[in-house]
């Protein structure tokens, strides 16, 4: 590695790890600990201002509101990040324009790499994936960040569109998709909206305290099938540990039955997907007791199937 290289990972380091001390800098750079100390110098000499700490948390450190040279990207990490959008997005929306941007700002040796990769490979992204408007995940962060409540205007996919005050806890993205984890303040419960059903956000002046011990991932995945417009109760015939591997979050609640089986309690926005996509996946006989929406939808399902091999 060149001392100029040495010198630009040094910087990396120090903004990475504040309090990295010589023996620390020396190690990852490696090189001896008096010579960790001279590029310590040499970025001083360059105008880049590195404070040295003392004390047992003390250590080098870039200080803080420094404007630092151009990000520069080793090969490996410029095709890492290209992969990664490339998975994750179509080239041609904002996130693919802002790839092209990137690409080229890259030095010309590692720029024509990823554009190669950009250019020649195909990705096939995850149906069920959903990527909301930039600005309304902007806007509910923001909430979450300085605890406000907002009036969220939804449409869950059944059609249906109304507005709820919510205490914005966090914002999780889970297999793709972006959801708001709140708190209804009108229904005084957990409820999990997708963002890219969000209309709109309005912050408001009123201040919350989210819960001391929130874990928003785990909370997220106990209430996914929690609060929608039609209940939904499926028995099933076969004990809860051998249903649970095929039962999604947002299907509801499996709880065990005194009876030996198990009972899947929840909600949903659109019984039809229920009964159509959800339910024909779980490989065990069962029981549709409610609600009325989600039996009329597995019925029309049962009659079409039905038909297809009526003689």
């Amino acid at each position: 590695m060149s001392p100029t290289a040495r010198a630009l990972r040094a910087i990396e380091i120090l903004q990475a790890r504040p309090g990295t001390t010589a023996d620390e800098l020396g190690e990852r750079l490696g090189v001896t600990e008096r010579a960790a100390r001279r590029y310590v110098g040499i970025l001083r000499e360059a105008g880049i201002p590195v404070e040295s700490v003392r004390g047992p948390h003390g250590g080098y450190r870039i200080r803080r509101g420094t404007r630092l040279p151009p990000i520069v990207f080793t090969q490996a990490e410029a095709l890492g990040l290209v992969m990664a959008v490339l998975a994750a997005t179509d080239a041609d929306d904002l996130v693919g324009a802002a790839l092209l941007k990137l690409i080229q700002a890259l030095p010309e040796s590692v720029g024509r790499q990823a554009a190669a990769l950009r250019e020649h490979a195909a990705a096939a992204p995850d149906r069920q994936s959903a990527r909301p408007d930039p600005s309304t995940t902007s806007a509910l962060i923001a909430a979450v960040a300085v605890r406000r409540r907002v009036l969220v205007t939804y449409r869950s996919n059944a059609g249906h569109e109304w507005q709820a005050e919510v205490e914005p806890w966090a914002v999780v993205v889970r297999h793709g998709r972006w959801y708001l984890l709140c708190r209804s303040c009108r229904a005084d419960a957990i409820r999990t909206y997708r963002v890219d059903r969000i209309r709109a956000v309005e912050q408001t002046e009123d201040e919350f305290e989210p819960p001391a011990d929130l874990d928003p991932v785990a909370a997220l995945e106990e209430n996914l099938g929690a609060g929608w417009e039609f209940p939904t109760r499926v028995v099933f015939d076969a004990p809860a540990a051998e249903v649970a591997p095929w039962i999604r979050p947002p299907m509801g609640r499996l709880e065990p039955s005194p009876a030996g089986g198990c009972v899947l309690v929840g909600s949903t926005s659109n019984p039809a997907m229920y009964a159509q996509e959800w339910l024909p996946n779980v490989p065990f006989p069962c029981r549709v007791e409610g609600g009325p929406e989600l039996r009329a939808a597995v019925a029309a399902v049962a009659a079409r199937l039905a038909a297809a091999i009526d003689d």
